[in-house]
């Protein structure tokens, strides 16, 4: 497995997380073109937002966000509550399937229990995605419900509890 890192992303990545964002493989798992768009820009303009560039071997290959959770309408708030709502991609086709996806997810929840009080971290996680069910299985995390999900359709909500 590559040597995975996280640096903080700020404005002058946005180019490259714009690009990356039109790649139809990255739409299938993070949605529409304008609403990755929109949630990029949001956890980036946010003051708790922890957006990151996801480098194997020093070479960005993607993008992390944690952002604090919003209410979820088919999730009760008890479940959420507190939680930052993780996100990930990989862009870069060769460091796809190699854990380097595993690696930046457990590397964003750390940083999450590091510098915040976050009780949890949760991702949301389409039931087609099995791969990613999988990896976020692999960090920790453990399966809570089914949602419906408005962009990603049926869904697992996961949790992984604070250390």
């Amino acid at each position: 497995m590559p040597e995975v890192m996280l640096r903080p992303a700020d404005d002058r990545d946005w180019p490259m997380i714009n690009g990356w964002l039109r790649q139809p493989e990255v739409q299938r798992w993070w949605g529409s073109l304008a609403t990755a768009q929109a949630e990029v820009m949001a956890a980036m303009r946010a003051d708790m937002g922890l957006c990151s560039i996801i480098e194997c071997d020093h070479i960005a290959v993607g993008y992390a966000q944690a952002l604090d959770t919003q209410p979820i309408a088919s999730v009760p708030h008890a479940l959420t509550a507190g939680t930052f709502r993780i996100d990930a991609f990989i862009a870069n086709p060769a460091y796809r399937k190699q854990g380097a996806g595993q690696k930046a997810i457990q590397l964003v929840a750390a940083e999450v229990f590091a510098t915040t009080l976050s009780p949890a971290v949760i991702v949301v996680a389409a039931l087609r995605h099995e791969a990613a069910v999988r990896a976020y299985e692999k960090s920790g995390f453990h399966w809570v419900r089914v949602i419906d999900d408005p962009l990603l359709g049926p869904s697992w909500l996961m949790r992984l509890e604070r250390p």
